[in-house]
This record gives C-alpha cells, sequence and structure tokens, in this order.
C-alpha cells in the first residue's frame, strides 16, 4: 500500500512568515487546453532543504544523492514534544538510514512559532548515528528564534531535510520512502513529492 504524505500545494497552505510568500496559482483557458500559473518558493509546502539554503555553496538541490532519499526509513511519534532532544531519540534510531518525524504538530494548517523541532543535541546524536535523511511534519527542522546551527549541523554532512511532512495518518514504523525534489538546477531546495510504503518499490 502507498501513503501520500505530502502536503496538498494551493494558495491556502502554511508558509514560514518573514521568509516564504504566500504561493500564487492562476490558470488561463486557452481553448483546446488549460494552463496554469505557479509562483512559489523553493521551500513552499512540503520541501527538501539543499545544503546550499544555509551553507551557501555549490552543493544544490539537484545534485543531492536520490540515494539519499529512496529506501528504508523509520517513522517515529513524538507525541507532545516540542524542542525534541537527543533523549527522545536515543535507543530509537539505530540502523535508521532515513527517520521521519511525526509530532502534535501533523495535520496543523496554521503557523505556529512554538513549533516541534529539533535541537542541536539531537542534530548531532543523527550525525552520530548515520542517518542520511530526516524529515518532520513541522515548518522547519530547526527553532523559529534558531541561529541556523541545526541546519547547518545537518547539511554540512549531506544529511538531505525534509520540511512540513503530512503525517497525521501514520503510525509508527518502519515503511519504504520515495522523496524527490524537482531538478531545480542550481538552487537552494524545491517542494517534493514524498511517498511511503509497506513494501519496497521494485
Amino acid at each position: 500500500m502507498y501513503y501520500d504524505v505530502t502536503r496538498e500545494l494551493s494558495e491556502e497552505i502554511l508558509i514560514f512568515p518573514g521568509g516564504d510568500p504566500k504561493p500564487e496559482i492562476s490558470t488561463e483557458d486557452h481553448g483546446a487546453y488549460l494552463l496554469s500559473l505557479l509562483s512559489l518558493s523553493t521551500h513552499t509546502g512540503t520541501h527538501i532543504d539543499a545544503p546550499s539554503h544555509y551553507l551557501k555553496d555549490k552543493r544544490t538541490v539537484d545534485k543531492i544523492d536520490p540515494g539519499r532519499l529512496i529506501g528504508r526509513c523509520r517513522l517515529l511519534d513524538l507525541g507532545t514534544a516540542t524542542a525534541i532532544q537527543a533523549s527522545d531519540l536515543q535507543g530509537r534510531i539505530e540502523g535508521a538510514e532515513r527517520l521521519l518525524l511525526k509530532t502534535w504538530f501533523s495535520g496543523r494548517t496554521a503557523f505556529d512559532p512554538a513549533y516541534p523541532h529539533l535541537t542541536t543535541d539531537a542534530a548531532a546524536l543523527l550525525v552520530q548515528e548515520g542517518v542520511r535523511c530526516i524529515g518532520i511534519d513541522s515548518p522547519s527542522i530547526e527553532a523559529y528564534d534558531g541561529d541556523g546551527t541545526v541546519h547547518r549541523t545537518l547539511l554540512e554532512r549531506g544529511i538531505a531535510v525534509i520540511e512540513l511532512l503530512d503525517l497525521p495518518a501514520m503510525p509508527e514504523g518502519e515503511y519504504y520512502m520515495a522523496a524527490l525534489p524537482l531538478r531545480l538546477k542550481g538552487l537552494d531546495g524545491s517542494p517534493a513529492r514524498v511517498i511511503l510504503s509497506d513494501r519496497p518499490f521494485v
């Protein structure tokens, strides 16, 4: 069975204030066909951060190894945790190359500056454990008032970061994931379609 854990992208989607513009979508009727026009940030909706998002280097979204984004993954339910610490993850992530975090924010449609996020020690633990991809259902992997340390800790090691997943219906467990950004040349991130399955894709 396949599970689409991508937020539906529309003009009403939750956006990160002060950074992302509200998406604009219009459709033109050309008689024999329709043509829709999109104006949105590379970090609108469910999206993937490239290292260049915070490091301003040449590791752009089109250069992320798909092997980081496709394969077995583990989904953890963090319950009511907001500042997710290493102690919340210890003993639960060993052997997981791809990790998705379900939090109390799942399904929320309004921005809340107190959204769940990783602390610096949790990010360091992910590096230590060899995680290659980390995803979360909140607007950012880092606190609203963060200084970029969490992002840099992950992105410097090439860990793929997925934000604003749609996980309210997903129970904790082991899955197979395919999370593919658009191949946007030279850009710092991209909206993505993220699919989970309870069996291998091939």
